[in-house]
């Protein structure tokens, strides 16, 4: 019984925020805190994440989570924003810039959110050259240092 009422509050809360809210926000809550068991929870345990750098997509929770975590420290900062947002049924592009190394990083995060709010695709896409260039260096040592 006690299952039936927790799928039923899950139902109605599903009708009652539009997706992927609940997921968007608690990304969003993880950039600014930058707290890691936060990230790992909104993980799906079967996500798949895919680098502008790196050709073959990483599958899972923890490669995904060691990319994200890398990523924050290279690209995050006081500098770093995001400047656009779109949204759909199932997920968000995030439109963001940083300054790194006086290069002009652009870029978007294309993210698609399960029924329970958990991050099932994560797709990064970045310009110009220059800036894939220093990423792909900067990441490969952030990489290197976390093992």
């Amino acid at each position: 019984m006690h299952m039936i009422r927790t799928e039923l509050a899950r139902t109605a809360h599903l009708e009652e925020t539009p997706l992927p809210a609940i997921g968007l926000q608690k990304w969003h809550d993880f950039i600014k805190s930058q707290d890691h068991a936060a990230l790992r929870d909104l993980l799906h345990p079967d996500v798949v994440f895919e680098s502008p750098v790196v050709h073959t997509p990483q599958r899972g929770r923890d490669i995904t989570f060691k990319y994200l975590t890398s990523a924050t420290k290279v690209l995050g900062g006081p500098a770093f924003r995001y400047i656009g947002e779109w949204t759909s049924d199932h997920g968000a592009v995030l439109e963001f810039t940083n300054d790194v190394d006086g290069i002009t990083i652009n870029g978007v995060d294309i993210i698609t959110f399960d029924a329970y709010d958990r991050i099932t695709h994560f797709k990064v896409m970045v310009r110009p050259l220059k800036a894939i260039n220093l990423l792909h260096r900067l990441m490969g040592e952030q990489l290197a240092a976390a093992r």
